[in-house]
């Protein structure tokens, strides 16, 4: 059987799928990652077969930072994703896996060429009255505002893809449907979709209709025979565990000023550092702090002392997998609902936003988080709960249960 997961977004909206693409394909299945250009060494690293959406956003025809102007590159690129998806799955596809950025094209998709689809989410977007929608960054407005929020976020969302869903539909000799009943006639269908996070974060929503389901994370495929550098084992072994700080792929072009401010927290907690370059190109120098690149979460977090970072999803649950506790600077999009989620699990201290940050609450964060043992402990829990969660595995029945394969 030839699985198709399509996938957009930075790259730890990627990195996931690796692992659930991996791990399908161990069961016995031809698995394919469709996703942009930049991720297609990482999806090869992987084992699997790439496919290309787009190149990226600079595809869709210029930058700039006229409103009116990002719009119309955004449209384009989402249009774009929905012919590369098209293209990806020309070659043949049994079954249609969907990110959340993937399944508002990946729907009409599957209704034209009778291919089954599954969503794969990494983020809650269903309303509920437990929590407002990730995006907003609110705190909860309580159940029927959060609920409503909730929906009209959707709106947003169908309003984005509106003209991109329209083209496709035109593309694939479809009757036209608006992308908002589309959605709502995937929600009347019982559209199954699963969501790679923990219960430990978020438990499922009691009000979500029947085929939500929340499984546990899905891991980024990692080499049994990757190691970390040389450097870096040697500075772990030259004194007691560090802290990490990094960014990802946020915070690009204010390396200078990050590092600084790194740097200098640090040492006002005294506590010796690992600098993670990301796109924001953190750098220092100095017996107690080591600059570094990439390097697995899995082999590098546990072995820190706590984690500073940007409370991408990915990260968040790479951290807590460890049992390391976290310090998060939350940048935008869905980040701060996963900073506030952190802090309501006990395992990080109140979030720090970006824009606020400073030497001096990020050096009273760390005394917190490293000196309390109470963030240590909350996080080893829930490094115990997600331990006995088997989201890949949960996705492999799914499949099953579709296909009858």
């Amino acid at each position: 059987m030839r699985i198709l997961i399509a996938a957009a977004g930075s790259r730890g909206d990627i990195a996931p799928y690796t692992g659930l693409g991996a791990e399908l394909r161990r069961a016995g299945y031809d698995v394919t990652l469709a996703a942009t250009d930049a991720f297609a060494s990482l999806v090869r690293d992987a084992g699997l077969e790439f496919r290309s959406l787009a190149t990226g956003p600079e595809a869709a025809g210029g930058g700039g930072t006229d409103r009116r102007e990002l719009m119309r590159t955004a449209a384009a690129f989402i249009t774009g994703l929905g012919q590369g998806l098209a293209d990806a799955m020309a070659d043949g596809t049994d079954l249609l896996l969907l990110s959340t950025t993937m399944a508002p094209l990946g729907w009409h998709l599957a209704e034209a060429t009778g291919t089954p689809s599954l969503g794969v989410y990494l983020q809650p977007t269903a309303p509920t009255g437990d929590f407002p929608p990730v995006v907003t960054g609110s705190r909860s407005l309580g159940r029927l505002a959060n609920r409503t929020s909730g929906r009209f976020a959707l709106r947003m969302a169908d309003h984005v893809y509106a003209g991109a869903a329209a083209e496709l539909r035109r593309s694939l000799q479809l009757p036209p449907v608006a992308a908002s009943a589309m959605r709502r006639r995937q929600d009347r269908a019982g559209w199954p979709v699963l969501h790679g996070f923990s219960t430990a974060l978020v438990p499922r929503p009691s009000d979500w209709r029947a085929g939500l389901d929340v499984v546990g994370n899905w891991w980024p495929a990692l080499d049994p025979a990757e190691r970390l550098s040389a450097d870096l084992e040697d500075f772990l072994r030259a004194g007691p565990p560090p802290v990490l700080i990094g960014f990802g792929s946020m915070a690009g072009g204010d390396g200078e000023r990050l590092s600084d401010i790194a740097v200098r927290a640090l040492r006002r907690a005294g506590l010796r550092g690992i600098l993670q370059a990301g796109s924001a190109g953190l750098a220092a120098t100095g017996d107690d702090v080591l600059a570094i690149g990439d390097a697995p979460h899995a082999l590098l977090f546990p072995r820190l002392a706590a984690v500073v970072h940007h409370a991408g999803a990915g990260t968040s649950a790479a951290a807590l997998r460890a049992g390391v506790p976290a310090v998060s600077v939350p940048v935008t999009a869905d980040q701060p609902f996963w900073a506030a989620r952190l802090a309501a699990l006990g395992a990080a201290t109140e979030p720090v936003p970006f824009r606020s940050l400073t030497e001096e609450k990020l050096a009273g964060s760390l005394g917190h988080v490293v000196g309390q043992g109470k963030y240590a402990r909350a996080a080893a829990g829930a490094a115990r709960h997600m331990a006995a969660e088997d989201g890949a595995g949960q996705v492999l029945r799914g499949v099953r249960r579709l296909t009858g394969a």
